[in-house]
């Protein structure tokens, strides 16, 4: 199985394959989600280490139970090779009704057919106000072209 685009990356090919991530988690289909993974691929997401699709299948699944609402954007960071850093933030509210905005950074490492080996994570949430929210787009489908990225909206 193949995911473009395939490394090495240009400045080019690795914005395309952040975005697709960023597509792939805003739908929140965990199956879906988990096939631009490596079978054994490794994360270590905040505190949690997951190993392999069926655990990330499992992880993500337990995410959008307990974030709903949730809206992401991914940017790129830096790429060389095989090697993508990327910073992102995203919305979500909790059970109780409360907004957060996450803000982190990720480090992934890729194999040759363009799947994702590695994913290293590191995410801090913040309390937010309703009112404070920037993220704003039907949650049915991805960021729309012409809704601002992070460096556009001051994240």
């Amino acid at each position: 199985m193949s995911r473009p685009p395939l490394p090495p990356f240009t400045e080019e090919t690795a914005v395309q394959k952040v975005r697709a991530a960023e597509d792939g988690w805003n739908t929140r289909d965990p199956e879906r989600i988990a096939l631009a993974y490596s079978e054994d691929s490794w994360w270590r997401n905040r505190s949690t280490f997951v190993q392999g699709r069926e655990a990330i299948i499992e992880f993500l699944a337990g995410k959008w139970d307990r974030e709903s609402d949730y809206r992401l954007i991914k940017e790129l960071w830096a790429y060389t090779g095989d090697v993508i850093a990327v910073r992102f933030a995203y919305e979500y509210r909790n059970a109780e009704g409360q907004w957060f905005r996450a803000y982190g950074n990720e480090n992934w490492r890729f194999d040759k057919d363009g799947l994702m080996t590695h994913r290293h994570a590191s995410i801090n949430d913040v309390e937010i106000d309703e009112a404070d929210r920037k993220f704003f787009w039907d949650n049915s489908g991805p960021r729309p072209a012409d809704h601002p990225g992070l460096s556009e909206l001051g994240l």
